[in-house]
């Protein structure tokens, strides 16, 4: 009877050895500079953390010989370990594509650090590169911004970004545009009309043009009146536009004059056309006399002369 437990418990210490025992891995897949032999091998045991090859570089796939990894492993101290059948190993290394709207952003991110990004404006950035693409690490930060040396009076830029998984910089030269928002007429409107937000769109255009066109903000526009016919898909200056007109000349007007508590009201015909604040004669068809007033948004003229009297209505 001791013997046959002794044979079990020989056999049952067989078994958990032989399923602690390393076992390789014929397909694998890391995310650092260095394959290790808990990347190639089921239960690695100590030596799981220690490095056995370098890994490939980003994106791409090595094939190592079962040869090579027996050696290797020998080398960190395994000496032993299951295969099951493989002949050689696959290892492929994760990736992180690294584009040019991702190298932007980081010149971008630097533009704003400096200051050169002000409020409204952004930067277009234009690489002399047809085709700006990298393999990098699959790391949080695959990229970074080492050095922008920009030029504001050409736009032109040079740039050295550290790509994770690559060894040596990566310097990028191009141009930088800075572009800023300006509001565009949707439709052609006549001469008088009042604009409302609804009359714009924002269109992207070079800050540069923005500048020397004079063009006027949003702010600037809405709810003024055109001075004059504009078509479709340009951009207003400040020039372009006035105050609503609520008076106009010769038509027939309510005059009001303030006086204590008593208002009084008459009936005029504008001489000249005004916006509200503006000032305005107004005659008084009765009495045919000239009243000096300004004219409120209501369309009405209110006489403020402290020298004019009742009397003068």
């Amino acid at each position: 009877m001791k013997s046959l437990i002794l044979a079990l418990a020989i056999g049952l210490l067989s078994t958990v050895a032989a399923l602690a025992q390393p076992t390789l891995k014929g397909d694998i897949t890391v995310n650092a500079d260095l394959v290790t032999i808990g990347d190639m091998f089921d239960n690695p045991g100590a030596l799981s953390e220690t490095a056995i090859f370098r890994a490939p570089a980003p994106g791409t796939t090595g094939i190592v010989p079962i040869a090579s990894v027996a050696s290797a492993a020998r080398l960190v101290g395994l000496a032993d370990f299951d295969n099951i059948g493989y002949t050689r190993i696959r290892v492929t290394r994760l990736t992180t594509v690294v584009d040019a709207p991702a190298l932007s952003s980081l010149i971008t991110a630097e533009l704003d650090r400096r200051g050169v990004l002000t409020s409204g404006v952004t930067a277009e950035t234009h690489f002399d590169l047809a085709n700006v693409s990298f393999n990098a690490s699959q790391v949080p930060a695959p990229a970074t911004l080492a050095d922008l040396r920009y030029t504001p009076q050409t736009g032109q830029f040079a740039a050295r970004f550290m790509i994770a998984g690559i060894d040596r910089p990566v310097d990028l030269t191009g141009t930088l545009q800075l572009m800023t928002k300006a509001p565009r007429l949707l439709d052609t409107y006549a001469a008088g009309t009042i604009l409302s937000a609804a009359d714009f769109e924002l269109a992207e255009v070079p800050l540069s043009m923005a500048a020397a066109g004079g063009y006027a903000d949003l702010d600037q526009l809405v709810g003024k009146q055109l001075v004059r016919q504009s078509r479709a898909g340009i951009m207003l200056k400040a020039s372009d536009v006035s105050e609503p007109t609520v008076v106009t000349r010769n038509a027939l007007v309510t005059v009001t004059l303030k006086a204590g508590a008593m208002t009084l009201t008459v009936r005029g015909q504008a001489l000249g056309t005004a916006a509200a604040g503006q000032p305005v004669d107004v005659l008084n068809i009765i009495t045919k006399k000239v009243l000096h007033g300004v004219a409120r948004a209501d369309g009405t003229v209110e006489i403020l002369s402290a020298a004019t009297t009742v009397a003068s209505l």
